[in-house]
């Protein structure tokens, strides 16, 4: 049995079936990004403070740019098999999906690197943000008082030290010597009142971040399996039926589409503002 308008457009929408289909899916997703820009949105509006400069910036506009390549590259390998050229296909599919893979991979070194970035506030007042030496991911003071930890080396970052210095919480540095390019301060896990890592439980600003950009690069990840299935098992229907690989590579450039405009809106959103 043959599946009807797969490849010639339906009399009531003038669409093949998988366009119909993707647009409808694509009109759900706008509702669910759209309730949580509106959280960030009312969040933020509520809160006193919002943090800023949190983020890598270059590196977000890197991972930027590198999602404009691939909405390039993604039309290229549907024009390709519109002109009959497969193998240009082949390479701008890959192109895509190498992308793909650049961008999860960045992003990933940028949650690691939140993951191993502490807060931490002393009993006499004094709150540093910074790395402890080691890296160690997760650590929580709780953490720290079950293992019998004494003392922990601690790099601030040189911004928070001098907005402590300039609040007036100078007293009693502990003692401090050089690791590389970082100046670790030796500090006593007894003195700690306060420890934790810029995980989504670490303020508001860290929760909405987290939701935003992981749930976005879930869809990019399931786009890239969508289009590494298209390109290693397309070829068998491009010897039969080509309009209709041409079709599905059309409907998931869509969807591809989408998941780069959402990061358009995520980029200036969480970055930048």
């Amino acid at each position: 049995m043959e599946i009807p308008y797969t490849v010639t457009p339906r009399r009531d929408t003038g669409l093949y079936n998988a366009k119909v289909g993707i647009w409808l899916f694509l009109a759900s997703e706008v509702m669910l990004f759209g309730a949580l820009f509106s959280s960030y949105v009312l969040l933020r509006v509520g809160a006193d403070k919002w943090p800023h400069g949190l983020l890598n910036i270059p590196i977000g506009t890197f991972n930027t740019a590198v999602l404009i390549t691939s909405s390039v590259t993604v039309v290229m390998a549907w024009a390709s098999l519109k002109l009959h050229q497969f193998n240009k296909f082949k390479i701008y599919m890959t192109a895509t999906i190498l992308c793909a893979l650049a961008f999860v991979g960045i992003k990933t070194i940028e949650y690691k690197d939140k993951f191993t970035h502490y807060s931490v506030r002393l009993a006499d007042g004094r709150t540093m943000d910074g790395h402890i030496k080691g890296s160690p991911l997760f650590w929580s003071l709780k953490k720290l008082k079950d293992k019998n930890v004494e003392t922990i080396e601690f790099a601030p970052d040189a911004a928070h030290g001098a907005a402590a210095a300039a609040h007036g919480a100078e007293a009693a540095k502990p003692a401090a010597h050089a690791a590389g390019e970082h100046q670790f301060e030796i500090i006593k896990v007894s003195d700690l009142t306060y420890l934790s890592a810029y995980v989504p439980s670490h303020n508001t600003y860290f929760a909405i971040y987290f939701t935003l950009t992981g749930l976005h690069a879930a869809h990019v990840i399931g786009g890239a399996l969508v289009m590494t299935y298209i390109l290693l098992f397309g070829g068998k229907m491009w010897r039969t039926q080509p309009d209709r690989l041409t079709n599905r590579v059309e409907v998931a450039g869509l969807f591809w589409h989408f998941v780069d405009l959402v990061w358009i809106f995520l980029f200036p959103v969480l970055y930048l503002l």
